[in-house]
């Protein structure tokens, strides 16, 4: 036997012991393994995992489609524009109500004012109208004083004229028809071209002042003293004692005259007692 055949023993030899060691090696991995029941296998499936292991799906029911309802627009939200819009609105209305009652307010004011100065003027008018009256009458009652104190002295008697009769305190009263003044009582009175009819109505000193009144007298033309305010002169402050006078004198009745309205004066002189 040569050298070659004793090799390609040796190696089948060795290929035989290793196929049988092998061989060995699976029987006891496969003896080891313990054994699984049939149903309690592992299956591994492939794809979808619903699928997987009988499991069949439920055919899908195709829902039938809903109407489509479309939603109210939701209430759009004022912007800031808008809201600076509103308020300005807002401020020029209340400014011109403003301006509505501002403009009424001067239009009254304006009103009011221009009446109180109608009135002012009126009553300046009146005083002005009255003053000028007395004036008038000053100026004629000096002008007959003057006159009648130069007949006097022409025929040698005072300028009291006439001698009368009277009922205050026992004195005679005095006068000058003509003239248009008189004395009585110690008071006098003056109202041009006229003479008085009986005695001066002459009030007491209830109230024991001291002092001279004037009272100015508005004469009609039967006589009768339609008014009489107290006049510039009077130097007695008692509102009493001055209303005394002013009643005294509207009772004074003078002789008749083709004046309608005619001023004079009758001035008392109070003395204390």
């Amino acid at each position: 036997m040569t050298l070659k055949q004793k090799s390609n023993i040796i190696a089948s030899i060795g290929t035989l012991v290793a196929l049988l060691l092998l061989f060995l090696l699976l029987w006891f991995v496969y003896m080891g393994a313990p054994v699984l029941p049939e149903d309690e296998g592992i299956e591994v499936a492939f794809g979808d995992v619903r699928e997987a292991g009988g499991y069949q799906p439920e055919p899908e029911h195709q829902s039938t489609p809903m109407e489509s309802v479309t939603p109210p627009p939701a209430p759009s939200k004022p912007t800031n524009n808008d809201l600076m819009t509103q308020e300005n609105e807002e401020t020029l209305a209340v400014q011109r109500q403003r301006d509505k009652e501002e403009k009424a307010r001067k239009e009254a004011e304006a009103e009011r004012l221009r009446q109180e100065k109608a009135k002012a003027a009126q009553a300046e008018a009146a005083r002005i109208a009255k003053e000028k009256a007395l004036a008038e009458q000053k100026a004629k009652e000096q002008a007959a004083k003057d006159k009648a104190a130069a007949m006097g002295s022409l025929f040698g008697n005072n300028a009291a004229g006439a001698q009368g009769t009277g009922d205050s305190k026992g004195e005679g009263q005095k006068g000058n028809p003509v003239a248009g003044y008189g004395t009585s009582g110690g008071n006098s009175w003056s109202l041009d071209g006229r003479s008085i009819k009986g005695a001066l109505p002459e009030p007491k000193n209830e109230f024991n002042q001291d002092g001279k009144v004037v009272v100015s007298i508005w004469v009609l033309a039967d006589g009768t003293v339609k008014d009489a305010q107290v006049a510039r002169g009077t130097n007695v402050s008692d509102q009493a004692t001055l209303q005394l006078a002013l009643n005294a004198a509207r009772k004074a009745k003078f002789s008749e005259s083709d004046k309608s309205i005619q001023t004079g004066t009758i001035t008392y002189n109070f003395k204390f007692h």
